[in-house]
């Protein structure tokens, strides 16, 4: 699940709101990045309760960046257009919560738990600014 199209349209959003020099619609926005304007729109939305962006309405209106770009995690992006933290495994990241109930025999869970929080901490140190840059 790590990224979904939901995420990669965020970073798109993300990016060229970085770079416009005042509000952009969330109409103007998928026409550029090619995205369909309703699901932009809940994303967006997302964006903005996450204090991420700023909505203005009116004619003029739109959305700008409320955070500088290097204050933006990944991590922040994409639980907050996901609904929850990005998952690389579908198992629980916690053994007393396995579906299974069979954590404490399973040989991959530490494996995979391991990796779930070097993501996570990667995700959460890659900013924004990191993406503009490379």
């Amino acid at each position: 699940m790590l990224i979904t199209r939901a995420s990669e349209y965020a970073i798109l959003s993300l990016i060229l709101l970085s770079s416009a020099n005042k509000p952009m619609d969330s109409e103007t926005l998928s026409k550029e990045l090619s995205i369909p304007k309703s699901f932009l729109a809940k994303i967006l939305q997302s964006l903005a309760k996450a204090g991420i962006l700023k909505s203005y309405k009116g004619v003029n209106g739109g959305f700008v960046l409320l955070k500088k770009p290097s204050e933006i995690s990944m991590l922040e992006v994409m639980t907050s257009v996901e609904g929850k933290a990005p998952a690389v495994f579908e198992c629980s990241p916690s053994e007393s919560n396995c579906p299974s109930e069979k954590a404490n025999i399973c040989s991959i869970w530490p494996f995979l738990h391991k990796l779930q929080g070097k993501i996570d901490f990667f995700l959460g140190e890659l900013t924004l600014t990191d993406i503009l840059e490379d």
